[in-house]
């Protein structure tokens, strides 16, 4: 008769193996599918289709403290190769001169429109007042320091044509790549985020749209409630409400946009950790939905995340484990063959890795033809960024239980690497 210990001794390593390698397949079979029906027919992101009417646009670009962005992100989007758009700048309470910059900026950019709230109240709450004052039904939300590719708005208008779509996400590629970090971001956002949107948008429900770039309806928002100020991340937050509000949020990877990412550890921990809480949040807010089948549709990515979290946690099981065993606390036990250790299952692991790699590279490559030159670092990205979001999750997990205080809506710069 098996104990407890001997089931924890089977499962915990099948389980650690089975749930990457299942997942890998899972995000490259969506990824193929989605290149194959909705991707490949379409030239390169320089040739946009011609949908005849191109509807009007508003871009939102909340800013705090972007004194060294701002004037190179909004002339860049103010040059948007796009017939009828308006650019709204909401200057967020900033305390260095980003609003002098901006009011210049609107001296010379005919479409650029300033708004200056008194005192930094966060990014949602500027979003809500830059959507209230918007004329057009369609927004595109951009970081203020984000660089939208010059048919970014083409590409928009022609995924918003579908009536149901509520919600896009674009396709970020990174632009600091001067350091060791920038490299291995190259690697992850070429290796598996793009592959995953892409998967989620087959299987019918996208986990979050990115708030460096993101499209909405403004019916789709005002359903859902618009963004949250009591929300550790806005995006996944209103992705959510969109989606249970019964509007589809799809990927859309010709919507190109170049941002900058940390560069430090620190940096890079405290975005990566906000991520994680913002996750876990989510998880626990719409736990009742759940259970009770309020939301069947999504139940695919709220489980993926729940696994992703018993993940995180069974590879500190194994790791503590491991190494109890190394320093001769308690002697490994062996059932059935599956072992702590790494043994074939890492090599088939680091096979299967090399070969999402390959399918994200072919797919990704006609958006970033250099993209080859990062392609030993998308090789490294399981090792480097497995670890970051195992451990951030691990992490965020007790911080968001335990937090007591009530979640505001004010927000600081974030690292932004090297530049």
């Amino acid at each position: 008769m098996m104990n407890l210990l001997d089931w924890a001794i089977l499962l915990i390593p099948l389980f650690c193996f089975a749930y990457p390698f299942v997942m890998a397949w899972y995000w490259m079979a969506g990824g193929i599918f989605y290149y194959r029906w909705r991707e490949a027919g379409f030239n390169l992101p320089d040739d946009p289709p011609d949908i005849g009417t191109w509807p009007p646009i508003s871009i939102l670009v909340p800013c705090y403290n972007e004194s060294e962005t701002a004037i190179e992100t909004l002339t860049t989007a103010h040059a948007m190769d796009y017939p009828d758009f308006e650019l709204i700048a909401i200057n967020d309470g900033s305390r260095d001169d980003t609003a002098e910059i901006l009011d210049r900026l609107s001296e010379t950019l005919p479409n650029l429109r300033v708004v200056h709230l008194a005192k930094n109240g966060g990014k949602a709450n500027a979003l809500n007042i830059g959507a209230m004052l918007a004329k057009n039904e369609l927004l595109l939300c951009i970081d203020g320091d984000a660089l939208l590719d010059k048919h970014a708005l083409r590409w928009a208008a022609f995924n918003f044509q579908r009536a149901d779509v509520g919600a896009i996400t674009g396709n970020p590629r990174i632009r600091n790549r001067s350091s060791l970090l920038g490299r291995l971001q190259v690697g992850e956002f070429s290796s598996i985020v793009g592959l995953i949107k892409r998967a989620q948008t087959s299987y019918g429900h996208l986990f979050t749209v990115s708030g460096v770039a993101a499209g909405f309806r403004r019916r789709a928002l005002d359903d859902a409630g618009w963004w949250s100020s009591h929300t550790l991340t806005d995006d996944i937050d209103v992705t959510w409400r969109v989606q249970i509000a019964g509007w589809r949020a799809v990927y859309a990877p010709n919507m190109m946009v170049w941002i900058l990412m940390p560069e430090t550890l620190s940096g890079l921990w405290k975005q990566r950790l906000r991520w994680a809480e913002g996750g876990v949040q989510m998880m626990l807010d719409y736990a009742r939905p759940m259970v009770t089948g309020k939301m069947p549709g999504l139940i695919l990515v709220y489980f993926n995340y729940l696994l992703s979290v018993l993940w995180s946690y069974s590879m500190l099981l194994a790791f503590l484990a491991g190494l109890g065993v190394l320093l001769g606390f308690f002697a490994l036990q062996e059932i059935s063959g599956v072992s702590l250790v790494p043994q074939w299952w890492g090599a088939v692991l680091a096979v299967t890795y090399l070969m999402q790699a390959t399918v994200s590279h072919m797919i990704e490559k006609r958006y970033e033809p250099s993209m080859g030159r990062s392609l030993f670092w998308i090789i490294w990205y399981p090792l480097a960024f497995w670890l970051l979001a195992t451990l951030t999750t691990i992490v965020a997990l007790p911080k968001v239980l335990l937090r007591k205080e009530k979640v505001t809506g004010t927000w600081v710069s974030p690292d932004r690497g090297l530049r």
